[in-house]
């Protein structure tokens, strides 16, 4: 367990430190210190809570049941996967319809993702993983409207292609890891 709660400490406290460090002029670290060597160090530090957290989440396998989900939960978290990769993937794109109603995508994404984990899986170690990805997403959501970031807001004209896009690759990425890639890349199938 300790792999995994180390893991979650480094990559979460580094994206809360990132949510509430100073932007004022001449404070801003991001500056100070250069884009390229800043996201260097940032990402290097992400991966290496990535990492810890994906090893560790294996190590613990087993480590206990906290809650037995109805089966019918498994079949909401299936319903909530689908806009949480067409989100995902608006995240990435230019700003359309999709991205500015939601004004920051990835963080719906998120919340939509852990959720729906949470409701289908009540073993410690997904409780303490999709739980604490929600509780960053909500906090990371009520950090950026404090910042007055609007998100995707566009001034210029919305791209329908990133729509389709958006929703096209959602929806194949939804079928690829419903049919193959989650027992590949997560040890179990969607529905058990």
């Amino acid at each position: 367990m300790f792999v995994f709660i180390t893991g979650l400490v480094i990559f979460f406290g580094l994206h809360v430190f990132s949510a509430i460090r100073s932007r004022a002029p001449g404070q801003d670290l991001r500056v100070r210190m250069g884009e390229g060597p800043y996201m260097g160090v940032y990402s290097l530090v992400a991966l290496a809570g990535f990492v810890l957290i994906v090893y560790g989440y294996g190590l613990t396998r087993g480590a206990g049941l906290l809650y037995t989900p109805p089966i019918w939960t498994q079949h909401i978290n299936l319903l909530l996967m689908l806009p949480a990769l067409i989100l995902l993937v608006a995240s990435q794109l230019p700003t359309g319809r999709i991205k500015k109603v939601t004004k920051h995508p990835m963080l719906v994404a998120v919340k939509l993702w852990a959720i729906g984990h949470l409701l289908a899986n009540g073993e410690l170690n997904s409780v303490l993983l999709f739980g604490s990805f929600l509780a960053y997403a909500v906090f990371d959501r009520i950090m950026v409207k404090r910042r007055g970031d609007v998100g995707a807001a566009s001034a210029g004209a919305l791209s329908t292609v990133s729509d389709i896009a958006s929703v096209a690759v959602g929806v194949a990425l939804y079928l690829a890891i419903y049919l193959w890639l989650h027992p590949i890349l997560f040890g179990v199938q969607v529905i058990s």
